[in-house]
């Protein structure tokens, strides 16, 4: 159970694992500071109104100026800087293959949304964990970082998650030394609204749910799992 100050982040807070993940760490008692891009602004003061409050970051967070106004801006309004992070924002475009593109658009969109989120996510939160000797950080990687093969027709997306998680593991070297936990998950198909829509011939009770990967994210996050760091945790449900 987290203690009353402890603030949490979640990126990708207006989706709908971000949703989910910051009603599960709501319930474990934390602050939590939502982020997410500049047209979800209204879900996630909805959101924040829905758990009780919370400071809402609503803007480009693949941008070093959103972090440079939105970290001292937590801080002030929840009374501490994060201890725990849900890096959770991205996206997926595919459809073609990568001999099929002809332009950059899709590819950079994807390193823009996956790897350049989570790259100036941690630049924002880790100095300040690293100082106090204390963190925890998960990112969302997918399946297709540890199979691509499975990602045929959406490369980009499976090279900037491949990328996440190299990042992640990285980093989890980095900081751990400083009492600092970073850690990835990989979901195979979530359960929500937008994949049943997108798949409706496919059987989503092989999928995993948002429930399960929320809890996922929160054991990770939380002291259960303090001995566990750079770990690329499949999620794999029977999908």
């Amino acid at each position: 159970m987290a203690s009353e100050s402890e603030v949490a982040l979640v990126t990708g807070a207006a989706g709908a694992l971000g949703a989910e993940v910051s009603r599960a760490l709501s319930q474990a008692g934390c602050k939590l500071a939502l982020a997410d891009g500049p047209a979800a602004r209204a879900r996630l003061e909805a959101l924040a109104a829905s758990l009780g409050g919370g400071c809402v970051v609503a803007g480009d967070l693949a941008l070093e100026s959103t972090w440079a106004e939105a970290t001292p801006r937590i801080a002030r309004e929840l009374g501490a800087d994060p201890t725990k992070a849900a890096l959770i924002a991205g996206g997926w475009r595919g459809g073609k293959a990568l001999h099929e593109e002809s332009t950059d658009d899709v590819w950079r969109a994807m390193f823009d949304a996956n790897l350049e989120t989570v790259h100036r996510t941690l630049r924002a939160v880790l100095p300040a964990m690293v100082a106090r000797g204390r963190g925890s950080v998960v990112v969302v990687g997918s399946r297709a970082a540890a199979q691509p093969a499975t990602s045929a027709r959406a490369a980009a997306y499976a090279a900037s998650k491949a990328a996440v998680v190299a990042l992640a593991q990285a980093v989890a070297a980095e900081v751990l030394p400083h009492g600092v936990r970073v850690n990835s998950i990989l979901p195979s198909t979530l359960d929500t609204p937008a994949n049943r829509a997108a798949m409706p011939k496919a059987d989503p009770t092989t999928w995993v749910p948002l429930a399960s990967a929320a809890g996922v994210v929160a054991f990770l996050l939380g002291d259960g799992a303090r001995d566990i760091s750079g770990v690329a945790l499949p999620v794999y449900g029977r999908a």
